[in-house]
């Protein structure tokens, strides 16, 4: 076997044992709605409705996959219980297929984007430190120079959280403590970058919901003030959400996609929880690409989002 089957296959193996409590929680769900049944008619379609919705798949994007699925029983006519796995999985998979969400092959740094700047917003709790911290790891550990920027400024636990972790992956990082203006420490840490030929560039933020316009604000300037330094910075904003808050994750994404322009998310805790499917509802609602899981506490438990893979391991029997 070679080296990149084998990471293959480690990754393969963390994924389905960090989808294993969602995964057992939804099959039993299935089980239950085709009990007793041969075929899949309109019962098995409203259990099997109840079973995505309380699997936090989300109310709308569960009414497409029953739509699909019901569409495929008219047209087959005769459609057997025993295949509805393998139909679920395409359907799920011809969703994410269709709201554009990526497959990244590796953590890679798009050519021409020298630093690479991701600005990272989300809530406190949601694991943003540790995902910013796991990221510089996955980035270093293929040869990148990272660089981090402490600009969640507004608690002195968020500036000695990232800095543990600067120290944790041995990168550097470029802070001035409580208080200190966000922007600031943009400019600073960019500038220092580009000095010193970085790689990679990560930008933490606050992420105070209780004023969006304040936020929105804050989040405005901070780019602003990026692009003094870099004109197309940052190259991507990623939204940090706890996939084991289910209904609560998409949420707050309405609430930071109204206030900043997202372009990416990281979903965390996925293996402390049965509510994996929100990644199938967020993916479907918001059409932003989802472009890295959290699926354990190793440092290398933050993986690439393989849409296939995704629905492979969590509809695998």
């Amino acid at each position: 076997m070679g080296l990149f089957s084998f990471f293959n296959k480690e990754k393969k193996e963390s994924l389905d044992q960090g989808l294993s409590k969602t995964k057992e929680s939804f099959f039993g769900k299935i089980a239950r709605a085709v009990v007793g049944k041969s075929t899949v008619d309109a019962e098995v379609l409203d259990n099997l409705e109840e079973a995505l919705i309380t699997s936090d798949v989300g109310v709308e994007t569960t009414l497409k996959i029953i739509r699909r699925i019901e569409e495929r029983v008219a047209r087959d006519k005769y459609v057997n219980t025993d295949e509805l796995n393998k139909i679920l999985r395409e359907e799920i998979g011809a969703l994410l297929q269709e709201n554009k969400t990526e497959d990244l092959v590796d953590f890679v740094v798009p050519a021409g984007k020298k630093p690479y700047v991701i600005m990272v917003v989300g809530v406190n709790g949601v694991g943003k430190t540790t995902t910013i911290g796991k990221l510089s790891h996955a980035f270093k550990s293929r040869g990148h120079q990272v660089m981090l920027g402490a600009a969640d400024t507004f608690r002195a636990a968020a500036v000695d959280q990232l800095t543990i972790w600067s120290k944790r992956v041995d990168v550097p990082i470029v802070s001035q403590g409580m208080g200190a203006d966000p922007a600031s420490v943009a400019f600073d840490t960019l500038s220092s970058a580009v000095a010193k030929g970085a790689d990679v560039v990560i930008i933490d933020t606050a992420g105070r919901l209780h004023n969006k316009v304040n936020l929105m604000n804050e989040l405005s300037k901070i780019k602003k003030v990026m692009q003094k330094v870099i004109p197309d910075a940052p190259h991507e904003v990623l939204l940090v959400l706890d996939g084991s808050t289910g209904q609560n994750a998409i949420e707050q994404c309405k609430q930071f996609t109204a206030a900043t322009e997202v372009t990416a998310l990281a979903i965390t805790k996925l293996d402390g929880t049965a509510k994996g499917g929100v990644v199938i509802g967020i993916s479907d609602q918001f059409k932003i690409p989802v472009r890295y899981i959290g699926v354990g506490e190793k440092m290398d438990d933050l993986q690439v989002f393989n849409k296939n893979e995704f629905v492979d391991s969590l509809l695998k029997q």
